[in-house]
């Protein structure tokens, strides 16, 4: 999970924030972004491949938060609700992009910046900066299904029932896209094994 306080949170609180702002209690969706801005927006960025696009999409999951406050169950999960929801406006905007082939993969792709120390050694930074630029080409290369199951379990830490339930998939299935995307990424990352 990112570095944020959604890491510090339990499904208790989340639950009972969203109980709150089923009743209209603004400041608890306050307090569910705080919460989950972050690894919302590292989700949907790792999905979408842009950083404005992926605030852009995290803000409108709170929208959506809140217009669907009526459909959560206080019975479920609060993490893969959410995800869900981020999951389903990342496709919808990966379609959106398809049908309008006018910017090309390059420019639409963002490469994060290197944030090595000033104490590495020259080539090793470089090394780590092209290893990662490496792992991230090949997971926007996987085919979307494949590419949300295996951020949401390498890097968001989901369980293969919480990826289930925010990609609308079964567990199986969930492990089965995992089983792909580790062998396509294995072969695609070859050389830096």
């Amino acid at each position: 999970m990112s570095p944020d306080a959604a890491a510090t949170t339990t499904p208790r609180e989340d639950t009972e924030l969203m109980r709150r702002v089923q009743l209209g209690d603004e400041a608890a969706l306050g307090a569910l972004m705080q919460r989950w801005e972050l690894s919302l927006k590292a989700f949907i960025g790792r999905i979408v491949l842009n950083t404005s696009e992926a605030e852009e999409l995290a803000q409108e999951t709170f929208v959506r938060v809140w217009q669907k406050r009526g459909r959560y169950r206080a019975d479920a999960s609060f993490r893969p609700w959410i995800f869900a929801i981020a999951v389903n406006l990342a496709r919808n905007r990966l379609r959106w992009w398809k049908l309008r082939p006018l910017v090309a993969l390059e420019d639409w792709t963002e490469v994060p910046s290197d944030s090595g120390t000033a104490a590495e050694g020259e080539t090793r930074r470089l090394d780590r900066a092209e290893r990662a630029s490496a792992v991230r080409d090949a997971i926007a290369r996987l085919p979307t299904d494949l590419r949300e199951a295996i951020v949401l379990f390498e890097y968001e830490q989901m369980s293969y029932a919480e990826v289930a339930e925010a990609v609308g998939a079964s567990s199986k299935a969930v492990e089965n896209r995992i089983a792909r995307a580790r062998e396509k990424l294995r072969v695609a990352l070859k050389s830096w094994v």
